[in-house]
C-alpha cells in the first residue's frame, strides 16, 4: 500500500526541504515529495522531530561482526548485508584485499553465483582493493601478492563475478598502469589510485589514462609537500576527481579533513569506512585477510610493524563525525555519504538519493545526526 513519510527536514536529490511529505510507493520505490500544504490524502507515517536522508553508500568495506570478504562464505556475507543496516548502509561494495589470484578468483565466483541473493544491504558492485599496489606503501596489504597490472586477468575475474567487479584500486607507478587504466575503464570499471609511491606525475597520468578516485586519500601514500609533490597533492590539486576519506578521527585528523573537503568541494569527497571483521565488535585480535590485527582504542593495527590496518568506522558514524568536527553541514555530510559514493560507483540510478521511482531504500535520522531507524524498499528493517 502507497504511503506518505511526515517529516521535518528532507535530504532530496537536488534540495533539501523543510517538512512536508515523502511519497513512498507500493512497489517499495519513492514517488513525489509534496510540501507542508500540500498534504496528500492516505496513510502518513508521522516523524516529526526527525530528518529522513537517503540509504547510505559505502564502496569500500571489507567486512564487520566477525565476517570477511575474504573467508566468509555465503552465509556470512548476508550477515554482514543485514547487519549493515544497523549503521544506516543500504548499499555497498564488498571489498577484497591483495590475496592470490586463486583466492580472489574464489572469491568472484562466489559473489557472481549469489548475485542478487543478498537479505539486506545491496551489493552494488565488487571493489578488488588489489593485488596492483606498490610495496612501499602496501600498509595492512600483503606485500607477497603484489602484481603489474594484467588485463586478461582482470577480464576474467569480471567474468568469474558475472559483472559484479566494477571497482578497481591500483598504483600508478605499476608497470602497464596506464594502458592497463584505459582498458578497464572503457569498460566502466572505476579505478581508485591507491597503496602508491607515485609522484605527482605519476598520478596525474593514471587520471587522465581514466582513473577517476583516490583510495583512503592519505592513507597509503606519501604525505602532501610543497616541494617534491606526491599523489596525495595530485588527490588535492586534479579537477574533477573523487576522493575517499575515512573520517573516523584516527586515520585523517580532522584539520586535513578539512583542507580536502575545501579543496576538493563535498561533491567530490567520497565517505568510506574501509572497515575490517572487527566492526560492531569489542576489543581483541583479529585477522585482516593473512595478517593478525589487534584493536584498542578505537583503531585497528598490524600485531607486526603497527600499521593501521583498515578500521573498524560504521558509515553512520562518519557521518555524525564530519558533521559534529564543523567541517560539513548535514546536507554536505549526507551528499558525501550516499550520493557521492554512489555516483562514484556508477551506481547512482540504483541508490544514493531520495528521487521518484527510485528504491525507496532511507533513513530516519535524529537531529544529531544519529540514526533511528533504517528502511530498506519502503519496509522499515531497522529500529535504533
Amino acid at each position: 500500500m502507497t504511503y506518505y513519510i511526515h517529516a521535518d527536514k528532507f535530504f532530496l536529490e537536488n534540495v533539501t526541504e523543510d517538512g512536508g511529505y515523502l511519497e513512498i510507493q507500493d512497489n517499495g520505490k519513492f514517488g513525489f515529495y509534496y510540501s507542508e500544504n500540500e498534504k496528500p490524502q492516505g496513510k502518513i507515517i508521522d516523524y516529526s522531530g526527525k530528518w529522513i536522508a537517503p540509504g547510505l553508500v559505502d564502496t569500500h568495506v571489507h567486512g564487520s561482526l566477525n565476517e570477511d570478504i575474504m573467508r566468509s562464505d555465503w552465509a556470512g556475507v548476508n550477515r554482514l548485508s543485514e547487519g549493515f543496516l544497523q549503521s544506516g548502509v543500504t548499499s555497498w561494495l564488498p571489498t577484497t584485499y591483495t590475496a592470490s589470484a586463486t583466492t580472489l578468483t574464489e572469491i568472484c565466483r562466489m559473489f557472481g553465483e549469489h548475485k542478487g541473493e543478498e537479505i539486506g544491504a545491496k551489493i552494488q558492485g565488487l571493489h578488488f582493493e588489489g593485488p596492483y599496489f606498490t610495496a612501499e606503501h602496501a600498509g595492512a596489504e600483503n606485500p607477497k601478492y603484489l602484481l603489474d597490472p594484467d588485463i586478461d586477468q582482470f577480464k576474467q575475474w569480471r567474468e568469474d563475478s558475472q559483472g559484479l567487479l566494477n571497482k578497481i584500486s591500483l598504483a600508478p607507478e605499476r608497470k602497464g598502469a596506464k594502458e592497463f587504466i584505459r582498458a578497464v575503464v572503457k569498460e566502466g570499471v572505476v579505478v581508485a589510485l591507491g597503496h602508491s609511491s607515485a609522484d605527482y606525475t605519476q598520478a596525474k597520468a593514471g587520471i587522465e589514462a581514466g582513473a577517476s578516485m583516490f583510495t583512503h586519500t592519505f592513507n597509503g601514500m606519501p604525505d602532501p609537500a610543497h616541494h617534491d609533490t606526491s599523489i596525495s597533492n595530485a588527490a588535492m590539486a586534479l579537477n574533477n576527481v573523487t576522493a575517499e576519506l575515512i573520517c573516523d578521527g584516527h586515520h585523517v585528523n580532522k584539520e586535513m579533513v578539512r583542507a580536502l573537503i575545501k579543496a576538493k568541494g563535498p561533491e567530490h569527497i567520497c565517505l568510506i569506512t574501509d572497515c575490517m571483521e572487527a566492526g560492531m565488535m569489542p576489543d581483541g585480535d583479529y585477522m585482516l585477510g593473512e595478517l593478525p590485527v589487534y584493536v584498542k582504542d578505537g583503531m585497528a593495527r598490524l600485531k607486526t610493524g603497527n600499521n593501521l590496518a583498515g578500521s573498524i568506522l560504521q558509515l553512520n558514524t562518519a557521518l555524525k563525525n564530519v558533521v559534529d568536527w564543523n567541517v560539513a553541514t548535514p546536507e554536505e555530510a549526507v551528499m558525501m555519504a550516499a550520493y557521492v559514493p554512489a555516483k562514484s560507483a556508477h551506481v547512482l540510478d540504483k541508490c544514493g538519493s531520495i528521487a521518484p521511482d527510485k528504491a525507496a531504500d532511507f533513513l530516519v535520522l535524529n537531529k544529531d545526526m544519529t540514526l533511528s531507524e533504517t528502511y530498506l524498499e519502503g519496509e522499515s528493517r531497522y529500529q535504533a
